[in-house]
């Protein structure tokens, strides 16, 4: 596997690892309330589903790391598609500038993976 397709995959790991912290433990504080741009209202009241995202976004970046360590292609590829969903659906749903943040590194690393 080259070094720029590991290097996308752990960078795609990364990005979820922050949206773990992001949604888990500071959806009520100052940065979450900035970065999902909500009320602190409405983020009390979500509280519980966002630390529930945050934690499937935990098992997505387990899964990309699990990949990139042990150069598991087939691991990589399922975890980013996942990603990718997921991007598209909140791209969809709740806001376009979703797909940049999620899906797109996704895309990056995944055409990295494949063209190995």
């Amino acid at each position: 596997m080259s070094t720029v397709a590991v290097l996308l995959v752990l960078l795609v790991a990364l990005l979820h690892l922050y949206f773990l912290v992001l949604e888990m433990f500071l959806w009520t504080r100052p940065l979450g309330l900035k970065v999902f741009r909500q009320s602190a209202e409405k983020a009390e009241q979500s509280k519980v589903l966002a630390a529930n995202q945050g934690l499937y976004n935990g098992f997505l970046a387990a899964g990309l790391v699990y990949g990139a360590l042990t150069g598991s292609r087939e691991f990589e590829l399922f975890f980013l598609a996942c990603v990718i969903i997921a991007g598209l659906y909140g791209a969809a749903t709740v806001n376009k500038r979703i797909f940049f943040i999620q899906s797109m590194p996704a895309l990056l690393a995944m055409g990295a993976v494949l063209a190995v």
